[in-house]
């Protein structure tokens, strides 16, 4: 086989014109310049690469505010009574954190360190909910002492932790686990019977009773969550008749996980659609929230990666490797989740391509079978819908340094989270 050549597409398969993954995957409004080279939020990405270096995370802002407005906007249309609550387990970043809460939103965390990074990012405590299935003593300290609006109870044990850390009355809502099973990815699911988050439905009776007897902790509501990356929204609707037959509280969380489109053939709901299902089996009077992560900024950002090396496989494949990988998503090795690629300045391919990490794993491996434009080394490989859990579960798997965030708004480009030095590699030895 010539050092060049490649296995290619079937006859029939379908190619997508790059115009249709632009407006599909990518952020919005992002485009092909003149010189045939991705754009996003108005930031060559190659002259964004040149600046700031590869790997790097590149997201458009614009795209976060109007998914923000978005959720707000079908809300508002329907309802005085709701709360967007950012999931922000997707991105904890600062600069995310403060643009949602510029937008009006409210936040979700599930540590610590997550809380801490929203406060720094501007939310006010009052407008956060602290989740997590095992929050530490020093977690929930922390979130006392902050004033935190109002903390997801999860278990008996923390019911009595909470109890005898709070000196004063905390608003709590109680986590339920419906014993609904999404249709996801099992690790991903989160409402089905065998599950470790939340009371089951045996147990949620006593537990509402347990918190309404306490003098320390006002129960202002129920929360629930089904699971992440979601298409159908007839669960939602079932889930919000069951917390609603559970009593008549204020506040009434039907958790998040609507689906995001990651290829050009997936087709997730409307964020509106999603709004109108979450409000229709709700009671009146009652306050609706929704804790979307992914579906706020997982088309907002790309990956921008420098291929190092092709390599073929006579009459297998042509590997494409680049210079990050499971380091920086981690998520096609846990969930087996798919993406697209294409190179920055050459759109469109039929080139077959497994584009794999330079880490010391063979399951390191980014995609399979993607068409791409014949890679050589030194292209930029750009991966659309990367911006949720790629920056929040990035790793120094073989003591790579994580990389930097890009924001991009009308033409410019700027440095949100740097990228780690050789330096940063030590600074927690003793």
């Amino acid at each position: 086989m010539d050092a060049r050549a490649a296995p290619h597409l079937p006859a029939n398969a379908e190619v997508l014109e790059p115009a249709e993954r632009l407006s599909h995957v990518y952020p919005v409004h992002s485009r092909r310049n003149e010189s045939g080279r991705l754009e996003i939020g108005g930031c060559d990405v190659v002259e964004v690469a040149r600046e700031f270096g590869t790997p790097a995370y590149v997201y458009a802002e614009e795209d976060i505010r109007e998914r923000a407005r978005g959720f707000m906007d079908a809300f508002a249309a329907r309802t005085d009574r709701f709360d967007v609550v950012y999931a922000s387990k997707a991105f904890p970043c600062t600069a995310v954190h403060r643009i949602l809460s510029e937008e009006g939103l409210s936040c979700d965390v599930a540590s610590g360190g997550e809380l801490y990074l929203a406060l720094r990012g501007g939310f006010a405590p009052e407008r956060v909910y602290m989740h997590g299935n095992n929050k530490t003593e020093g977690e929930l300290a922390y979130a006392l002492d902050r004033g935190v609006g109002h903390i997801v109870v999860d278990s008996f044990d923390e019911i009595e932790r909470l109890e005898r850390l709070t000196e004063t009355r905390q608003k709590v809502m109680l986590r339920v686990t419906p014993g609904i099973t999404a249709f996801t990815h099992a690790s991903i699911q989160t409402g089905q019977v065998d599950s470790k988050f939340g009371f089951g439905m045996d147990d949620a009776p006593a537990a509402i009773e347990r918190c309404m007897a306490s003098d320390r902790l006002e129960l202002c509501g129920l929360h629930a969550h089904i699971g992440s990356q979601i298409f159908d929204l007839e669960p939602y609707e079932r889930l919000a008749e069951l917390l609603a037959g559970m009593g008549n509280y204020p506040l009434l969380n039907l958790g998040g996980g609507l689906a995001i489109a990651y290829t050009a053939a997936d087709d997730p709901p409307t964020i509106d659609a999603y709004v109108e299902t979450l409000l229709r089996a709700a009671p009146d009077g009652v306050t609706v929230l929704c804790e979307p992560g992914r579906s706020l900024v997982g088309n907002a950002g790309v990956t921008v990666y420098t291929v190092g090396t092709v390599k073929d496989v006579p009459g297998v494949r042509r590997y494409v490797a680049v210079d990050g990988g499971m380091s920086d998503n981690l998520r096609p090795m846990l969930y087996g989740a798919r993406y697209e690629a294409e190179i920055a300045d050459r759109p469109g391919g039929d080139a077959l391509c497994t584009v794999a990490g330079m880490h010391c794993e063979s399951g390191d491996i980014l995609i399979r079978d993607v068409a791409l434009d014949d890679p050589r080394p030194g292209d930029l490989l750009v991966v659309p819908a990367t911006g949720a859990y790629g920056h929040a579960m990035a790793n120094n798997y073989n003591a790579l340094r994580r990389p930097p965030v890009v924001f991009c708004a009308e033409g410019d480009a700027r440095i949100v989270v740097r990228r780690e030095t050789y330096e940063d590699l030590a600074v927690r030895d003793v």
